[in-house]
C-alpha cells in the first residue's frame, strides 16, 4: 500500500492508494487562492457535470467526497427514505387519535 500525505493549514489530508496502478489512474487538481477547484474534463463528462451543476461535499470516514447533484442522482434517491408508513399518514393517524380523545 502506498500512502500519500499532504499537510494542510486546517489539518491533514491523507490519500491512500492500494497499488501503483491506482496512483497512475488518479487525477489531481489544485485549489486556487479563492478556494476554487477544477474537476478534470474526463470526470466531468463521465459524471454529467456541466456548467451550473450543483455538487454536494460530504465528509465520509475522514474523506471529502464530491457528489454531483444531477437529475440521475436525484432519481436514484427516489424511495430511499420510504419506510413502512409515510410522515403524512403518521400525522393523519395522530390527528385522528387526538380527535377521538
Amino acid at each position: 500500500m502506498v500512502l500519500v500525505t499532504y499537510l494542510l493549514d486546517d489539518g491533514i489530508l491523507s490519500l491512500s492508494f492500494h497499488t501503483l496502478e491506482d496512483i497512475l489512474k488518479a487525477e489531481f487538481s489544485t485549489v486556487t487562492s479563492k478556494g476554487q477547484l477544477v474537476i478534470p474534463s474526463r470526470l466531468r463528462r463521465k459524471h454529467g457535470i456541466r456548467r451550473g451543476t450543483r455538487v454536494a461535499f460530504v465528509e465520509e470516514e475522514g474523506r471529502l467526497v464530491l457528489q454531483p447533484v444531477t437529475p440521475e442522482f436525484v432519481r436514484s434517491l427516489r424511495g430511499s427514505l420510504k419506510g413502512p408508513r409515510s410522515a403524512f399518514d403518521t400525522l393523519l393517524a395522530e390527528r385522528k387519535r387526538d380527535r377521538e380523545l
